[in-house]
């Protein structure tokens, strides 16, 4: 096949506005090495947990006031795990933004700010690194060997805002932005700033992350490291009268110059459990045993989820033919696929005309193939690994919007449409393919909209982007 010729290459999803750092508020701090952990297939060796100025068990040391601005929901520093590569790997870099939803209001964030997802003070020492952070040849042939990076999450917006806000007696702080900014910082004298190949990824709310910081990391490899605007695409927001679309990918991918890859499955469980169609939409409780049994759908229900798998190909369609894009796109109930070392590379493992997804991302990254296949239609697949998770399992820090404010969350992006709630139409739930279709119908369409690209960005699997120096 013809060779691409992409100057970096690199691995991505998406966040929000936020507001640069000023040069003189640049983080420099010394990192704390806690107890190393085993890594799936690690036999002797170890991968070690940073954390940014702090051991994550102890009480936060006192910080300069500039610091206190990078800095996780709670207040506690940000944090993240490296595993040093080694002989032909060591110039390649794997970053990996972790995944955990959103919190939607002062009351949910307050809440998600207690725990792992809001604070470092409550995260565990060690982490396992699996499926694309396996550092066995077995299990993660491409990539086994290079540096890998696990970004903590603890802003729950994605790594993206620059903001606090008060609650009550104490503060919540926004400050995905520049935790990603302090984080970058600590890594580039530690060898990414030499970095030979390059692949940001992410998972579900980190997937999200990646969108937006992409083309600045690309940028801070460069030679002149200055640090890139941190803001929402200026060519998208230039080109359209309705910022809020710069959130979402069917209007940001047209202005990202870093090649991607794109891993979801068309019928993401999380999405379909939580967002899609939550319990407040279907007070009848009809759709209840398709989502612990997706073989129990009823024809209508099937149908619905057809929609959601179509919205979805739709918005993708436009980009399969781009240069540099990649796509792994099945119909599997499934989620974060790339994390799961059964679901990235194991002899069971979910299957596109026989290539796993870690050998379909090893082909696209080195150009080995063009890298794209997308499944056909639910229930054809037999290589799934379907997930049927609890409410106990998505909801672990993570909040769970119910009708009327997924409907809020929607409008709120818009703003002027913030005030207006999905209603109960008598009994009718959820009909037709879209979420809340009792929502009154003059604005149904954008809701819809709203939502599900939130899903396949916020909500969906991951984006894949690499550099190649």
């Amino acid at each position: 096949m013809a060779q691409r010729h992409w100057p970096w290459r690199l691995a991505v999803f998406v966040a929000a506005v936020v507001t640069p750092v000023a040069a003189e508020e640049r983080l420099v701090v010394g990192m704390t090495l806690l107890q190393a952990a085993t890594s799936t297939g690690a036999g002797e060796e170890f991968f070690f947990f940073f954390s940014c100025s702090i051991d994550c068990i102890a009480p936060p040391l006192a910080e300069p006031t500039a610091n206190r601005r990078r800095v996780c929901l709670d207040g506690s520093p940000p944090a993240y795990h490296l595993h040093r590569g080694s002989g032909g790997g060591a110039g390649g870099w794997v970053l990996q933004f972790e995944g955990g939803g959103w919190c939607n209001d002062a009351p949910s964030c307050a809440e998600r700010a207690g725990t792992r997802r809001g604070s470092t003070r409550s995260m565990d020492s060690l982490e396992v690194f699996s499926g694309l952070l396996s550092n066995d040849p077995d299990m993660n042939p491409d990539f086994y060997n290079w540096n890998r990076v696990k970004l903590r999450y603890c802003d729950g917006g994605s790594f993206a805002g620059d903001s606090e806000l008060r609650n009550g007696s104490s503060v919540l702080y926004f400050r995905g932005q520049r935790i990603w900014d302090a984080i970058i910082s600590d890594l580039l004298p530690k060898g990414l700033a030499k970095a030979q190949k390059v692949l940001l990824s992410g998972c579900s709310a980190g997937g999200l992350a990646t969108f937006f910081h992409c083309d600045d990391l690309k940028g801070r490899l460069g030679d002149a490291v200055t640090g890139a605007e941190k803001n929402l695409n200026k060519d998208c927001l230039s080109s359209t009268d309705y910022p809020y679309q710069c959130f979402f990918p069917q209007y940001i991918l047209p202005y990202i110059r870093t090649p991607y890859f794109i891993l979801n499955s068309a019928y993401d469980v999380y999405q379909f459990h939580h967002n899609f169609v939550p319990p407040s939409c279907d007070p009848k409780g009809q759709w209840s045993h398709c989502k612990s049994d997706p073989g129990a759908c009823s024809t209508s229900q099937i149908a619905t989820l057809q929609g959601l798998r179509n919205a979805m190909l739709t918005a993708l369609k436009p980009f399969q033919n781009e240069q540099g894009v990649g796509m792994f796109i099945n119909s599997c109930f499934a989620h974060c696929q790339s994390e799961l070392q059964e679901t990235w590379l194991a002899p069971n493992s979910p299957r596109l005309h026989n290539k796993t997804i870690a050998e379909l991302v090893g082909e696209w990254y080195f150009e080995r193939g063009p890298g794209i296949e997308i499944d056909c239609a639910y229930p054809c697949d037999s290589t799934c690994h379907n997930i049927i998770p609890s409410n106990q399992e998505f909801g672990r820090g993570v909040s769970m919007p119910n009708c009327d404010q997924i409907t809020k969350i929607s409008f709120s992006l818009v703003n002027k449409l913030k005030d207006e709630h999905c209603y109960n139409n008598g009994d009718s739930g959820i009909h037709n393919g879209g979420p809340c279709m009792n929502i009154p119908p003059k604005f149904y369409s954008i809701s819809l909209q709203m939502i599900l690209y939130l899903s396949i960005l916020h909500i969906a699997e991951q984006f894949i982007i690499s550099y190649d120096i």
